[in-house]
């Protein structure tokens, strides 16, 4: 891995020096080194140099952040202590429009780069915001650290009309497989912003964690917040023992839940809250165990076993009971307090109320379940659902909030009003789309940050596979979908393998960043080859940054099918510019072995493939080695 990476940062930095080589400042500048990439670009003759003697202007309180922004995160790689003042008179402007930029919208700028100097005109302070990330930008990858560089700080002469294709760009962060601390959530939004996301989904209770403090129900902090210590992956954990003290874990006071919410609301970050029912529920049954069925005292925080069984068809089976009771009026009293206390800590319109892989099959076997369907006359006990999700949005809009959910809310009916998260592809979006309810996409099969981004064997292994290129081709407006029901898309990062912030990192880029132009940019204006070679230059940012990232882009794509008793090997990559070598003999690949081009007949036997990719005559991926049992079962022999 040392090898490797060292490797990847060498040629990173050559393939800047070759783009810049090849292109003009202005254009290597602003349409290569750009993530989201902008409306438009005009480069423009000669730069400007930021000195030590530049000043920073903003034109009145609404600005003020934007410019103390700005100052604060060049002033420690440059070396300067720039201070922003009040006014129209700056080598660097941030200025609001006096009349209304209709084109920009409200998180749209116009971004000026003069050899005079600077301007970031917008109509709001979002706006000021965005165009200062894409000034940052546009500084040498250094502006990105924590010590001093002695380089010319140079910005290329530029103008740039800017705004969002969806309003709604977000990411989710779950916090209940495992806790980031207050300091790792303000950081990871203060990455995200850097791509012009907007939305923060903070998933904060599911079976393994309940993450914020409720004053009304001190045991969801108590006891929801902590499960025992286990180690391994999620899914093949044991069971606590009786008597076992849970100390793993953590919460959110709400003190800190302010203090992060004002933190995001300055970024022009809207944070969404979820607290997951009436499924997903198990951290809240194991502080009150009475909102279940069962109502089993012994219920605890599930450290990440194997509580349940899933089937083929997409159905499953729970060993735990982990759902609330939908019979039982003090499961709506409980409710009633969290989103009271929910509702009053954020404020955003939406409350995400999950609504996700509820198993039933603890309802159907209840008394007072039976008795409510036989009262609502519904014949099916996955109707209940229905009924449980309208007395929670009921609830919410008592509160003046918006009921937000997965795409499972829209089994059983529920209002207009309600908004629809699409996860489970895209089918889900499109038919709330057509019924009149606004969407937000997030399908797994583009935006689930959780899934490996490379080789199986490579990343530690998940559910399924998601690499950067494919994140990179998703359309959130399905054909035939009338556009203004579709707020936009998100991605999602769901954290049973993710223990900390620097995996968390890992696993959200690049495929952040390619959603993150997705969400914001032009349809017309996106194009792999383009955004690929943007993406290394960010690469060599991230690491200036001190930001985690993925380099399996870099890597192979191995398949192998069969035809006739024989393995057929192909290889692909994502990247053009890269040469696949390999060898089925035993040794080591370099650049003398065999060179992928085309399917190649495997010869039977005990074989193992290795591969490697190469840039430039230089090894840049990871070597991915696979034995004879992965190359069969991977043909699905």
């Amino acid at each position: 891995m040392k090898n490797t990476f060292s490797f990847q940062k060498i040629y990173s930095s050559i393939l800047v020096l070759l783009l810049i080589c090849s292109s003009s400042p202005a254009q290597n500048n602003t349409m290569l080194q750009l993530i989201p990439q902008p409306v438009t670009v005009a480069p423009m003759s000669g730069s400007f140099t930021l000195t030590a003697a530049s000043s920073i202007a903003y034109d009145g309180v609404e600005s003020r952040f934007a410019a103390e922004m700005f100052a604060q995160k060049i002033n420690l790689p440059t070396g300067y202590s720039i201070m922003p003042r009040e006014g129209t008179d700056g080598s660097i402007r941030f200025m609001l429009f006096e009349k209304k930029n209709q084109q920009i919208g409200t998180e749209g700028y116009v971004l000026e780069v003069l050899p005079g100097g600077i301007s970031i005109s917008a109509n709001n302070s979002a706006g000021l915001l965005y165009g200062m990330q894409t000034l940052l930008q546009l500084l040498p990858k250094e502006i990105e650290g924590k010590i001093v560089s002695t380089i010319d700080w140079t910005v290329p002469a530029v103008r740039i009309i800017d705004y969002p294709r969806f309003k709604w760009r977000g990411i989710m962060l779950d916090v209940s497989r495992n806790f980031f601390s207050k300091q790792d959530v303000k950081s990871y939004i203060d990455q995200i912003v850097r791509y012009k996301y907007n939305i923060f989904h903070w998933h904060l209770s599911d079976d393994h964690g309940w993450r914020i403090e409720i004053k009304s129900l001190p045991k969801l902090t108590t006891v929801g917040a902590w499960r025992v210590e286990r180690a391994g992956a999620f899914g093949s954990r044991t069971d606590p023992l009786p008597g076992e003290k849970a100390t793993v874990g953590g919460f959110y006071t709400q003190d800190d839940i302010k203090e992060i919410v004002q933190f995001a609301r300055q970024r022009n970050v809207t944070i969404v809250p979820e607290i997951d029912l009436p499924g997903h529920s198990m951290a809240a049954i194991a502080s009150y165990p009475e909102l279940s069925c069962k109502k089993d005292p012994g219920t605890m925080v599930n450290p990440g076993t194997h509580f349940a069984e899933w089937y083929g068809n997409g159905t499953f089976k729970m060993f735990i009971e982990n759902t609330l009771n939908p019979s039982d009026e003090n499961v709506y009293g409980f409710i009633e307090k969290v989103f009271s206390e929910v509702a009053a800590l954020f404020p955003g319109p939406y409350i995400h109320v999950g609504g996700d892989e509820c198993y039933k099959g603890y309802w159907a076997q209840d008394t007072g379940c039976i008795a409510l369907m036989k009262r609502l006359n519904i014949r099916h006990v996955e109707d209940l659902q229905g009924y449980f999700m309208n007395r929670v949005e009921k609830i919410l809009k008592a509160k003046g909030k918006k009921m937000l959910g997965w795409d499972e809310i829209l089994e059983g009916g529920i209002s207009p009003d309600a908004t629809v998260m699409s996860w489970r592809g895209v089918r889900g979006g499109i038919e709330a789309a057509r019924t009149g309810h606004d969407v937000v996409m997030t399908p797994t099969t583009f935006s689930y940050l959780d899934y490996n981004q490379g080789d199986q064997t490579v990343d530690p292994p998940i559910y399924a596979a998601l690499r950067v290129k494919k994140s990179y081709s998703f359309e959130p407006v399905p054909d035939g979908v009338d556009a203004k029901y579709i707020l936009g898309g998100q991605g999602n990062l769901w954290t049973e393998q993710i223990p900390n912030l620097r995996a968390a990192e890992y696993m959200s880029y690049p495929r952040a960043w390619a959603l993150a132009e997705v969400y914001w940019s032009p349809k017309e204006k996106r194009e792999w080859g383009n955004f690929s070679r943007r993406m290394e230059m960010h690469f060599t940012r991230a690491e200036a940054a001190d930001i985690n990232y993925s380099r399996a882009s870099y890597d192979a794509i191995i398949k192998t099918a069969m035809k006739n008793d024989t393995i057929i090997l192909t290889m692909d990559k994502e990247l053009s510019d890269l040469d696949i070598y390999y060898t089925i003999d035993d040794t080591m690949p370099d650049d003398h072995s065999l060179r992928y081009t085309n399917a190649v007949a495997l010869p039977n036997g005990p074989v193992t493939l290795r591969a490697i990719t190469y840039r430039n005559g230089k090894p840049i991926g990871h070597l991915i080695t696979l034995k004879q049992d992965e190359l069969q079962k991977r043909a699905g022999k």
